[in-house]
């Protein structure tokens, strides 16, 4: 099954990480407040970032590494994605 690891920019101007199987429906989730605690307080979010992966453990596995990353290591690949 094909999974995305994802990050969204939130109101407040954090990120917020994540993994999915439909990036679309899980976006919708969280601008409803429903998609995580963090997010439902700083909405509205808007994806930045998404990755393919073969499959869920694959994509959960980068989540971890990005959730680990500095915030200008965020920040880096985040605008090496939108300048594709």
């Amino acid at each position: 099954m094909t999974c995305y690891c994802y990050i969204l920019e939130c109101a407040d101007g954090t990120y917020y990480t994540g993994w999915t199987t439909d990036p679309e429906r899980r976006v919708s989730q969280h601008n409803k407040g429903i998609g995580a605690k963090y997010t439902s307080v700083r909405r509205p979010v808007k994806l930045v970032y998404l990755e393919l992966h073969p499959n869920r453990t694959e994509a959960m596995k980068r989540e971890l590494a990005i959730k680990k990353m500095k915030r200008v290591q965020k920040i880096n690949l985040v605008e090496k994605y939108v300048g594709k």
